[in-house]
Formats: structure tokens, C-alpha cells, sequence
């Protein structure tokens, strides 16, 4: 608390100190969920009979107008207010007078700031999670056109057997559903109010947190408020969530920006999500996926900073977690930002089925089913035929062909127990329809995986 509004100091803080000290130019965006949670705990007090209905009215009116200041841009920021709490209650009581001054009753500006960065962590892994709904069902989308379009599917960014483009779309939508998830059980996980739990131990005040959480919306209370307090654990699960959602975002900028290389040329992003070149005019630049690969290494780098600004901490409240907040802005806006633009690339990006298909025919792509047709069909223990499948495409490559474009007789100069049948399971699409277990990239099995979560979208709801 300032040392002017304290009779406890004979001395002013320095400037120094002030600037240092000051949080207010950073947690302002916490102005709605302060008046909001002050609002609540206002309305409490009255119940409790702690505050008069007249008194309540003269509080809820007076942070309405403040609000309002604030949102039209007439709120006068004083850095010497310290923080969004002091800043929103110095005005409460020019407004309406001594009894804005009653508002703070049984509360701290410790469970007071813990609710205000509860409710906007609680806010965005909300609105996080619709964005990420929309992102999946872009995928999803882009599957069901092009089940049938095939691609090398990679190891080692080596070519290892043929899939699908739609089933490659889909391990994105897994990935994403996974992110989803997290950011909803760490919602429900956190849905709880500090608010009541004062600067450590609680107060001495007949008040009621239940009422305060229903006000809220939350679906209950805190248990311990030395815990309480200190508590940033709701802070780090969504740094932590947005780390590994960006994670894969970068994965996934990654391949946009090698499928748009000229040596690949998979896709072609829309001219609205690229950029030219400061002097060479033939340029058309990823830039948007290079930006979403980059950002990524700035929100691992906001986790790890709330991480370490927590390890040595002890119970309760230290000045040090004023630093909780800027890195977990900066990730939110990054990461809403991220998955706004990278749906609108997605949806409009061009996919060039036709160079997928005849990247198919480098690579071999189709040589573990020659393997797995000889164990099958010939009985014989799989190092076997893996070693004759491997003088089969040493043969291919003497020809310069693939693997699958090679005859019967020439399978059979390898070993003449091959039969004719063998030439059509080497060919691309029947090898990528014959990997028909749960989960694999046959066309049956991908439209299935579209199929369960065209249903899970339909049955979620995250707002």
C-alpha cells in the first residue's frame, strides 16, 4: 500500500522505489474483473449486513461510472495508485465518498488480486478453447476433401509409406483436441473463488464466500487461504497449456513452410498470408507460419520465467508475484492471435494434389507391403523377406523406377515364390487402403476419425 495513505511511514518512497514497485501500468487490463469482483464482494457485505442497502447502491452505481471512465478512455492512471485495485478504489471514494472506503472490508489485496487474475485466466482458457474449436473443425473440413489424396508420409523427413493428406490433417485435429482439453480440465480445475481469504488466514468478518463464488459463477470456494494467496497454479496450467498448443502450431508452421518451397510445392498459401521481398519481386514469403514458429520460443520463454519466479517462495504472499502477470498477458494475446490467423490460412490455403501424387512415386513408399506380402502369402519369418524386400529396391533403384512400377519377373529374379498377385498390393493407393487397423490411413479408416470428431464438435460446448 502506499506510503501516503499510511500513517505508518513519516517518509515518502522514493521514485525509484514507485516505478519499481508499481504494477499498475501492466494490470490494468485486470480493470473488469476488479469491479466485477468488487461488485460481488460489495453485494456479500450487504447480505451479511455488513453494508447497507443504500451504502451497496452508492458502491455498485459508482464503480459502474467507473468502469465507464475507463472504457472511454477519461480514467486518469496514477502511477503513485500502484496497482488497478488502489487506482479503481481512490476513485470509488472521490465519486461517492468516505464509504467507498467500506468496500475493502474483510478482504486484502491479496485474495483481491488472486481473484482478479483467476477470473481473467478462467475467461481465456475459455475463449482459448473456442478458437481452438474452430481451428479443429477447420481440419476436419480439409479432410473430408481429400481422403483420397495422397502424400509421402514421413520419418526422419525421409519418404516411408503412403498416406493420406486427410489423415495427415487429422494428426493435427488430434493434436489440437488434446490442447483443447487441457485448457477445459484446467478450467474446471480452477473454477474455484479466493475471494474471502483475506491476506493469509481469513478474517474475523461474518462474511459468506459462498455467495461471493455464486455471484461469480465459480462452482465453489478455495479450502485453504494460506494456499490461496500464494496460489499460481492456475497461472502456470495455462502458460503451460499455450507452451505446448504453440508447440504445435510451430510443428505444423513448420511443414506449411517446407510445402510451399518450391521443391516440394504441396500448397500454396493465399496471397493474404504472405509477403514479398524488399528486392527480389518474384518472392512470396511464409511468412505468417516463420512468425507463429518464432512466437513459440517467447511463450516457452514466459513459462519458464513464472516458473522460476515461483521456486523459492515461501508462504504466503511476496512481493516477487507481482512478475505473474506480464509473461501470461503476453502468452494469452500471442497465442489468441495465433490461432485466429492460423485458421483464416488454413481455410484459404491451396492444396496441389497432383505434386503430392507424384512425390508418392519417390521413396519406395510401398516396400514394407512387398515385405509383409512375403510373410503373409510365403510363411516366412519377416527378416527374411525384409532382406528380400531390400534387394527388390536396390534392383528399382538400378532402373531408376519405384519400387511399385517393378514387374513380375523382376520381383522374381529376387525370388521366384513371388506371384502375380504381389503387383497390386504394391501399388500406392491399395497399400495406403491396406492399412486398415483402428487409427491407420486407409480411406475406411480415415473417414471414420472424421466421423468421430465431426460428433465430438457437435457435442461439445466450451463458452
Amino acid at each position: 500500500m502506499s506510503k501516503a495513505r499510511s500513517k505508518r511511514f513519516n517518509v515518502d518512497s522514493s521514485r525509484l522505489l514507485k516505478e519499481l514497485n508499481a504494477s499498475l501500468p501492466f494490470d490494468k487490463k485486470l480493470y473488469a474483473e476488479d469491479i466485477k469482483g468488487s461488485i460481488a464482494h460489495a453485494r456479500m457485505l450487504c447480505s451479511q449486513e455488513i453494508l447497507s442497502i443504500e451504502e451497496l447502491e452508492r458502491i455498485v452505481n459508482g464503480l459502474a461510472q467507473v468502469k465507464e471512465e475507463i472504457e472511454k478512455g477519461k480514467f486518469t492512471f496514477d502511477i503513485a495508485d500502484e496497482d488497478i485495485h488502489m487506482a479503481v478504489e481512490k476513485r470509488l471514494t472521490q465519486i461517492i465518498g468516505p464509504v467507498g472506503g467500506k468496500l475493502h472490508t474483510a478482504r486484502s489485496r491479496n485474495d483481491q488480486v488472486a481473484l482478479d487474475f483467476r477470473l481473467y485466466v478462467q475467461k481465456h482458457n475459455l475463449l482459448i478453447a473456442g478458437l481452438l474449436k474452430g481451428l479443429i473443425h477447420s481440419f476436419v473440413t480439409i479432410a473430408e476433401k481429400h481422403t483420397a489424396t495422397m502424400l509421402p508420409g514421413m520419418t526422419h523427413l525421409q519418404h516411408a509409406q503412403p498416406i493420406s493428406f486427410a489423415y495427415h490433417m487429422l494428426a493435427y485435429a488430434n493434436m489440437f483436441r488434446r490442447d483443447f482439453e487441457r485448457f477445459m480440465q484446467s478450467y474446471e480445475r480452477n473454477n474455484l473463488s479466493p475471494l474471502g481469504c483475506a491476506a493469509l488466514a481469513g478474517t474475523p468478518h461474518n462474511i459468506d464466500r459462498e455467495f461471493v463464488a455464486n455471484e461469480l459463477e465459480f462452482a465453489g470456494t478455495t479450502q485453504n487461504c494460506l494456499d490461496t494467496v500464494s496460489d499460481r497454479d492456475f497461472a502456470l496450467e495455462i502458460s503451460f497449456n499455450i507452451a505446448t498448443a504453440m508447440m504445435h502450431i510451430s510443428r505444423l508452421s513448420e511443414e506449411l513452410i517446407i510445402w510451399s518451397s518450391s521443391e516440394f510445392s504441396y500448397i500454396k498459401l493465399s496471397d493474404k498470408h504472405a509477403t514479398g521481398s524488399s528486392i527480389m519481386p518474384q518472392k512470396k514469403n511464409p511468412d505468417i507460419p516463420e512468425l507463429l514458429r518464432g512466437k513459440t520460443g517467447r511463450v516457452n520463454g514466459n513459462l519458464i520465467s513464472l516458473l522460476t519466479v515461483l521456486k523459492g517462495l515461501t508462504l504466503a504472499y511476496n512481493k516477487d508475484m507481482q512478475e505473474d502477470k506480464e509473461g501470461v498477458f503476453d502468452s494469452v494475446e500471442t497465442m489468441e492471435m495465433a490461432l485466429r490467423v492460423l485458421k483464416e490460412m488454413i481455410d484459404e490455403m491451396h492444396v496441389n494434389k497432383d505434386r503430392m501424387l507424384e512425390a508418392t512415386m519417390v521413396g519406395h513408399l510401398s516396400a514394407t507391403d512387398l515385405a509383409d506380402y512375403m510373410v503373409q502369402k510365403l510363411g516366412i519369418p519377416f527378416r527374411e523377406a525384409y532382406n528380400t524386400t531390400g534387394a527388390a529396391v536396390n534392383l528399382a533403384d538400378e532402373k531408376g523406377i519405384d519400387v511399385s512400377q517393378l514387374s513380375l519377373e523382376d520381383l522374381q529374379s529376387i525370388d521366384e515364390r513371388i506371384e502375380s498377385d504381389v503387383l497390386e498390393k504394391l501399388q500406392l493407393q491399395n497399400s495406403m487402403n491396406a492399412r486398415n487397423s483402428q487409427g491407420a490411413t486407409s480411406q475406411t479408416q480415415t473417414k471414420r476419425q472424421i466421423e468421430t470428431l465431426q460428433k465430438w464438435l457437435e457435442s461439445i460446448n466450451c463458452v
